[in-house]
């Protein structure tokens, strides 16, 4: 009897999916098994290991993996310890020539990722590897003068305007399976999920893998994109595609995103684009931009782009940091969209800059601190955009919002909340206020308070600063880096 064919190791990362995998369709293209691996090795992430909640996802995209896989006749196979040597041992195993991967982009994966490379090939390995996460990749993008870009919109019209990525490739109809499956830990090993249960409504607010991540694309394309200039400002309505959890852990590929929205929305390739449709394709591109500054300016996840921005007196204020943690700050616009974190793990868009801005500029406590509680709460923690969208917050990063415009948080929830309705489902204590006074309960009468339920002070706080005051105290900071400057 001959020996059995020696398969291809697919190495599984931030793409959990099998429709548009390139390292995958290399697989299947050798017409050898395909042996499909996850590894979990925490340690090699550095300090922007996955949170708390990113873990619980992960857990539940691996289910959702593992059943797709064992539909096409494959099985996922789990490791826990450093990349090269578990990719070394599984090789070795199964008699393995080929690994495959999809690469990523952040600056420890990307220094781990060569490293591996260089150690396999010299094993005398086969190893290939491609672009599974991004329309383009930050190599690939450069101005006129071979640089990166610093500002989105001159990016957006070399590189992407008018421009439509390729149709994403179908997942393989079947997997040609190992003749003798390597061991593998069962995914409770990896202990991605909580120990206490605030899990729970998590678990009610999402669905898992492939296919409910293409639903959701296709709901938005259908339902939602023709308004979603309007529609993605208000936070209490369907108006975001809420894909950026799956595109993070790689259920979807932003290639399957775009055709799918485009596809239901009625539209070709080359057409011309509706308001909304061309917005949310920018979306996808403003993802692109966090990974082509993340790329060139790898220091940013803990420094700012712009130096002078090292100098910022912040405050270092734990009550204040921790109020805001919990959605106790007295702004109601705030406290609704910190709670809709911990409740769901995710949080709209619009709400995401007003409590960046009420932490950076209202509390004038350091970016970084917002930064790294939105990686342990957040399902969706991508570390180009979450570190774009702090630095932007911030003013210190690239095409920031300057550090002098300061979203006010009641403005901010009477134009884009003006029924209440996000509020009253997050924060229940004051659902009984009128519109008149759901954003500034602070100034509701006594008899409106009472009729309502509500003792400031007890059932929800007074707000922690004013508003004024903290504006005029973060200006007067701003103005000192600016002396320093000079």
């Amino acid at each position: 009897m001959s020996p059995p064919t020696p398969p291809v190791i697919v190495w599984f990362r931030h793409d959990l999916r099998l429709g548009d995998n390139p390292a995958l369709i290399r697989a299947t293209q050798t017409n050898r098994p395909v042996l499909p691996v996850y590894i979990w090795s925490p340690e090699e992430e550095g300090e922007w290991a996955q949170g708390a909640a990113k873990r619980w996802w992960t857990h539940q995209a691996l289910a959702k993996l593992s059943e797709a896989l064992e539909s096409k006749g494959s099985t996922l196979v789990i490791r826990k310890g450093p990349a090269l040597k578990v990719l070394r041992a599984v090789a070795k195993e199964t008699g393995a020539q080929m690994i495959c991967w999809n690469r990523r982009w952040e600056p420890a994966a990307i220094a781990r990722d060569s490293e591996v490379k260089k150690q396999l090939r010299s094993d005398g390995l086969e190893v290939e590897s491609f672009n599974g996460c991004l329309l383009k990749e930050p190599p690939e993008v450069k101005n006129k003068q071979g640089k990166p870009f610093q500002v989105f919109t001159p990016m957006w019209k070399s590189a992407y305007d008018g421009w439509h990525p390729e149709a994403p490739w179908p997942a393989p109809r079947t997997l040609k399976p190992v003749a003798n499956w390597p061991k593998s830990e069962k995914l409770e090993t990896l202990k991605l999920l909580p120990k206490i249960s605030w899990d729970q409504t998590m678990l009610k607010a999402w669905k898992h893998g492939e296919g409910a991540a293409l639903d959701f694309a296709e709901r938005f394309g259908r339902d939602a994109s023709g308004n979603y200039l309007e529609g993605r400002n208000i936070p209490s309505t369907f108006g975001t595609s809420k894909l950026s959890p799956y595109l993070a852990s790689g259920e979807i590929s932003p290639r399957q995103a775009w055709h799918a929205v485009l596809e239901s929305a009625g539209l070709q390739p080359g057409s011309q684009l509706p308001p909304g449709v061309e917005h949310f394709f920018k979306e996808l591109g403003w993802r692109e931009f966090a990974y082509h500054l993340l790329f060139h300016f790898p220091h940013t996840p803990t420094r700012p782009l712009r130096a002078d921005y090292e100098r910022f007196p912040w405050k270092v204020d734990d009550k204040a940091l921790k109020s805001w943690e919990k959605g106790l700050t007295g702004y109601p616009m705030v406290d609704a969209g910190m709670r809709e974190l911990w409740a769901t793990g995710w949080m709209h868009n619009r709400v995401r800059m007003i409590v960046a801005s009420f932490l950076v500029k209202d509390l004038i406590q350091n970016w970084l601190n917002g930064a790294r509680w939105f990686w342990d709460t957040l399902v969706d923690a991508d570390l180009g955009s979450n570190t774009l969208g702090w630095q932007w917050s911030g003013g210190c990063g690239a095409d920031a919002a300057p550090y002098f415009r300061v979203f006010n948080p009641i403005g901010q929830g009477e134009k884009f909340d003006p029924s209440g309705s996000y509020v009253r489902q997050y924060v229940p204590e004051l659902a009984k206020l009128p519109n008149e006074y759901i954003h500034r309960p602070w100034e509701a009468p006594p008899l409106i308070l009472a009729a309502a339920g509500v003792k400031l002070g007890k059932d929800y706080p007074m707000p922690i600063v004013s508003h004024e005051k903290a504006r005029a105290e973060a200006l007067a900071a701003l103005a000192t880096i600016r002396k320093e400057k000079e």
